[in-house]
Formats: C-alpha cells, structure tokens, sequence
C-alpha cells in the first residue's frame, strides 16, 4: 500500500513519515512538499517530491503516482496562523483552494481513500476560550484567517465523507512542544523557541503574557496519534469526522519553570519578554482548556507533560551533535 503525506518537508511531515517507516516498514511513503522534502528515514520505500499543490495538474500527478494502491493522504501543508494572517489571499490559496483541489482529486481518481486532515485548535474562538471545550459543544467561530480556513475545510472533508467520496478523518493538533529545527510563521512558534533557542545557548523572546494557558502535545505522542488516525475503522467515528487529539495545557511561566528545572537557572535566562499584541490576540483567541473524552474513547494516546518532554528533546539534540 502507498501513503501520501504532503507539507511532508515540515516537522510535522518528517516525524510522521519516521513513524509510519517505524510502524509499517513495507508501506510506500510519497513524501511531498512544494521543495522536494527530505527523507527522514533510510527506507528504500520513501520517495520526495516537489508538487506546488495549488496547480491542478501537480495534484493529478501526485495522486497518480500512487495508483492503484493507494491507502491514505495525510494533508499536512499550509501557511501557518501568522502567515495566513498578514496575507489574506496567499492563506486560501494554500490552505483552502489546494486543499480542495487535492481532494476532489481523491473524490475523482481515488474514491473511498483515507484522507487525514491537520486541523488547529484555532477553529474555535473566544466562547470556547470561556469553557472546557471539546469537538461537539461549543460552535466554532474562529477569529483568524488560518482558523476560519481550516474550519472551511473540516466541513468539506466531513460532507465528502457522509457522500462516500472519502474516508475523512479530521484531527485538530495541539500546538507541538518542542518542535526542532527552524521557528515556524505560527503564532505558537514562540512556544518551542522560548526552549529550543536557550537549550542551544541562544536568546529567545516571550511575546505573550506568560500566564496565558496553551493546549500542548509533545512530537512523540504526536506522531503515534497521527498513525493511529489512519487505522481507527470509520464506523468509530461515525457522521462526524473530528476529533481534538490529547494534549495538556501549560502556561509560558509553567513552560519556563520546567526549562529551568531540567537545564537550570542560566539558560532560562536567555528567555527575554517582549510583548506582541498581534501574536497575543490570536493566542487569546485559542482555548486552553479542553475534554479529550472523544479522542480516548477512539484510543489515543494521552500526552507525557512537561518536563518530561524538554528532557526529550534535549536528550534528542545531544545525539544530533
């Protein structure tokens, strides 16, 4: 069986596809980015390609190249919340428009295929921000451009697949902590830089209240939920295809607090505050607080917490070195 990812170049793409190797070292990954993406992995059954999605054409063929046994398309890419914010019609030509032409590519040459979607926590909007919130009872009124393209595309993908046109699941990823590598166009980048930055000795800025609460998931169990998206039976999930994966909420001073515990006093001091309103609004716009019930009743995995997680990654860093 082949499996697509796409925005597979980004951090998200790359711990996937080295899981799903891990998982299913005989499935064929199709790794594709608008830049040919690396590969993670040393498997022989990975290849990278470079498909600028919002041409049509690019679309056909990367469906095509996975024909006829093509089993799941994990879409990933997108410009990230900031990004789609500061520039409006870039944002839906990438996260809705390309989207939708991807996925009626499925509905037309691969119908019935497992398509798994990355949402955001961003659908929702300041009513959620007041509540503990989860899929079913708080009525999405996202209050960014990134959150209100995403939400457009959870309704597609559900519509698509009560029609029977795709196997949709929708997962809505916490903010990732820690990611490696490069700061992101999120506004939640600050979130793993005000780690990753002083765990390699450099300065790191706070642009938001440090009490402010954010919902986290750490890459490990991250990319173990993301594989098990795939394989959970449709029944499971019923008429509606969504689901917050598990995570829990910490705030930048809890954050700060662990980063001192685990690395010390000196490298948390490389963490200098200086406020954002911009990026503090659309945090504010995120709840904090969520009820996972759903996503435990399908089996995913909950999350390790804090502390634990920046030990990952700094125990994750030295090997690198």
């Amino acid at each position: 069986m082949t499996i697509i990812i796409t925005g597979a170049g980004g951090f998200v793409g790359q711990i996937l596809a080295e899981k799903l190797v891990e998982t299913s070292p005989d499935t064929r990954l199709i790794l594709a980015d608008v830049r040919q993406p690396p590969n993670p992995t040393s498997s022989q059954n990975v290849k990278s390609v470079a498909a600028d999605l919002t041409d049509s054409s690019a679309c056909s063929s990367l469906i095509d190249s996975a024909s006829p046994s093509l089993e799941a398309v994990y879409i990933l890419h997108g410009i990230m919340s900031s990004g789609s914010e500061a520039n409006l019609e870039l944002g839906l030509k990438v996260n809705f428009d390309s989207v939708r032409c991807l996925l009626d590519t499925i509905c037309t040459k691969q119908p019935g295929a497992k398509v798994i979607f990355s949402s955001s926590c961003a659908v929702n909007g300041r009513a959620a921000v007041q509540n503990v919130a989860n899929e079913t009872n708080i009525v999405p009124m996202p209050e960014s451009s990134y959150g209100t393209q995403k939400l457009m595309i959870e309704y597609l993908i559900n519509d698509y697949s009560r029609r029977g046109l795709i196997d949709g699941r929708v997962v809505r990823l916490p903010t990732i902590f820690v990611r490696a590598g490069a700061p992101t166009a999120a506004a939640s980048s600050f979130v793993s830089g005000i780690v990753r930055e002083p765990v390699h000795g450099q300065e790191s800025e706070l642009p938001v209240d440090p009490d402010i609460g954010i919902w986290l998931a750490s890459p490990k169990i991250l990319a173990h939920n993301l594989v098990l998206a795939k394989d959970i039976p449709a029944e499971k999930f019923g008429h509606f295809r969504t689901v917050l994966l598990p995570g829990y909420t910490a705030t930048s001073r809890e954050i700060l607090d662990a980063l001192e515990k685990v690395c010390g006093k000196e490298t948390r001091s490389l963490v200098k505050e200086k406020r954002d309103e911009t990026i503090q609004r659309i945090v504010l716009s995120w709840p904090a607080r969520y009820d996972t019930s759903r996503a435990r009743e399908l089996g995913f995995r909950e999350d390790v917490g804090l502390e634990q997680t920046i030990r990952d990654f700094v125990e994750g860093e030295k090997a690198k070195s």
